[in-house]
């Protein structure tokens, strides 16, 4: 069945078909054979596209940047302090604003609800760049990246989530895995389960697509995993509960003896990024001298072992953004 998705926002993959994400994913390895190739399709010429950041990114405003320049349209980013919406006018009055000038619109920041009312007023394309509960444009390219390293088809793949598994992240990946009918484990301390509800909705997705979903904070979960996945401990103005959740998240640190854990001696590592692997950056470093707090997710061992796919993963963001606004402008 041909899949047209022009028009269509990119707010969360639960709003996909199976069939229409294998055709993003597809479109994505076809459109980084061609740069690789050094083919310039100018698929998006003439097209102009807005970001809005309310957080700060380096991965995701490149991405998208690199992506629409790549294929000929024009840029404009816009952060906090370079917009009026929800300041001086509202989110409905900015995005049927920016709907006027631009042909689609990037946002990251924090509430679902702000993505969905940018689609619902703007009368464009709205691509969701991270909010607090989901990281869709995170997900596709873990997908692309997974297909490139794992000799498997996805619905046969494990992916282990280690950590707060309560985060966006490992919402992204609940609905990731549900839809493309993949073994999904939520792996982390009971305090930082996912919410109920999120469970029963991507549990109905898997009863369709044969997916399976599980949480646990039993290492012998790990058995099998074919992707062992982790995210930051803490962002920048959590401070204060970093010692708790420290002592809550240390022991399931990404560790060697967490990937032998596996039984798989081909288990790959993966990680959104920005990582604490090391104290080369200001808040771990802080963190171990002022507060003898180790907040590191993953040991640099495995960092920059042969394990892990990170800039690969990484680099597949400004592939598969690029197939998103293609598909759906």
């Amino acid at each position: 069945m041909p899949v047209n998705l022009k028009g269509r926002s990119f707010l969360t993959l639960m709003d996909f078909t199976p069939e229409e994400i294998r055709y993003m994913l597809d479109l994505s390895h076809d459109l980084k054979s061609k740069k690789r190739a050094g083919i310039r399709n100018n698929l998006l010429a003439g097209k102009n596209i807005v970001l809005l950041f309310e957080k700060t990114s380096t991965r995701t405003r490149c991405a998208f940047e690199v992506a629409a320049l790549d294929e000929g349209a024009h840029v404009t980013f816009l952060d906090s302090n370079s917009s009026q919406m929800g300041k001086k006018e509202s989110l409905e009055d900015t995005a049927k604003v920016l709907g006027r000038y631009y042909d689609g619109i990037e946002y990251r920041g924090y509430e679902q609800k702000v993505v969905e009312d940018l689609a619902k007023y703007s009368g464009v394309p709205v691509w969701n760049g991270l909010t607090d509960v989901d990281h869709p444009t995170q997900i596709l390219a873990d997908l692309m990246t997974i297909e490139e390293h794992v000799a498997k088809p996805l619905n046969k793949v494990k992916v282990v989530f280690v950590g707060d598994t309560r985060n966006n992240m490992s919402y992204a990946w609940m609905y990731g895995c549900a839809k493309m009918g993949m073994h999904f484990v939520a792996y982390g301390p009971k305090e930082l389960w996912p919410d109920s509800k999120i469970l029963a909705e991507v549990n109905e997705v898997a009863k369709q697509t044969g997916a399976v979903i599980e949480v646990s904070d039993n290492i012998e979960s790990l058995k099998g995993a074919d992707v062992i996945y982790t995210d930051v401990w803490a962002s920048m103005g959590e401070e204060a509960e970093l010692p708790k959740r420290v002592e809550l998240l240390t022991p399931f640190r990404v560790t060697m003896d967490m990937l032998k854990a596996t039984g798989n001696p081909d288990v790959i590592f993966m990680h959104c990024l920005p990582s604490f692997h090391d104290f080369e950056t200001k808040m771990a470093k802080d963190a171990k001298e002022k507060m003898g707090l180790d907040i590191r997710e993953v040991t640099d061992e495995v960092f920059r072992s042969r394990h892990s796919v990170v800039f690969d993963e990484a680099e597949n963001r400004m592939h598969t953004i690029k197939a998103v606004m293609v598909a759906t402008l």
